[in-house]
């Protein structure tokens, strides 16, 4: 009988051989799929920020609901279309620290994947800015964003980065273990929706939130966006998604299964 999910133990591992494969991704594969991904965050922030453009001035807790709602789109996109994203990927750190491949080539992913979710982010939110929608109130949302997002003290920042790629990596983790479409939807909706209703803070979510606004008339500049916010927020994130999750789950799960292999080894050998 086919299993209709995987458990945390078999999780733990595809999320291993996952890593395998993304290692070995040439630097164009990582650029056309980062990008993707970068673009992808970026439709679920603009219909976010469509969605919630008014409705926050009759009903705050429903506006933020509904912001939350609609962005998990993105997330849908890079795990079933097939994207690289960054905060994603920090999960590759149990693949490294398990021996299947170098730090060399973790940095390698992190970094290019990062670059390229920048570059799809912020060709989203040209094309956006420019395309005539972002006018009145959605504008002004827009707006209000990039302005609070570059707003945040650098330690709350850092903060709201670990809990939302704890999150994150969950609902990746998740989605792994879907062994069907549905599944990895329902994966991604709820804890993503959740990050965003509680006001986690995302890197590349961010990479594409601060520009528009900025482009539209926010007084803030990209070493702003950059220094005060993507850089306390990405060392959040990979706190959170590598540090505190992926390396968790791999002495959870992983390690004590090498260490038993082991020591039945050795006592074969006895």
């Amino acid at each position: 009988m086919d299993k209709r999910f995987l458990v945390p133990k078999e999780i733990a591992q595809a999320t291993i051989e996952a890593g395998v494969g993304k290692a070995k991704l040439s630097i164009a594969q990582m650029i056309i799929l980062g990008i993707f991904a970068g673009v992808y965050i970026g439709f679920g922030g603009q219909a976010a920020i469509t969605i919630s453009q008014t409705y926050g001035a009759i009903d705050l807790g429903m506006s933020k609901f509904l912001f939350a709602a609609v962005f998990p789109v993105g997330l849908m996109l890079v795990v079933i279309c097939g994207a690289e994203l960054f905060t994603g990927n920090n999960l590759m750190i149990m693949g490294c620290a398990n021996g299947n491949y170098g730090t060399k080539d973790l940095l390698r992913n992190w970094v290019t994947v990062y670059i390229a979710n920048f570059i799809g982010s912020v060709i989203l939110a040209i094309l956006v800015a420019n395309s005539g929608l972002m006018t009145g109130a959605a504008a002004e949302k827009a707006i209000g964003i990039a302005n609070a997002k570059v707003a945040i003290p650098f330690v709350e920042a850092i903060i709201r980065g670990i809990l939302c790629n704890i999150v994150v990596v969950l609902a990746v983790w998740m989605a792994t273990g879907g062994r069907d479409i549905i599944s990895k939807i329902f994966a991604c909706w709820f804890p993503i929706m959740l990050f965003v209703l509680c006001g986690f803070e995302h890197s590349v979510a961010n990479m594409y939130f601060a520009p528009p606004g900025m482009f539209l008339g926010a007084p803030i500049s990209w070493g702003q966006i950059v220094l005060n916010n993507l850089v306390p927020v990405t060392i959040g994130n990979i706190i959170g998604g590598a540090f505190i999750v992926g390396l968790m789950y791999l002495a959870a799960y992983i390690t004590p299964g090498k260490a038993a292999a082991k020591a039945e080894g050795e006592a074969k050998k006895a």
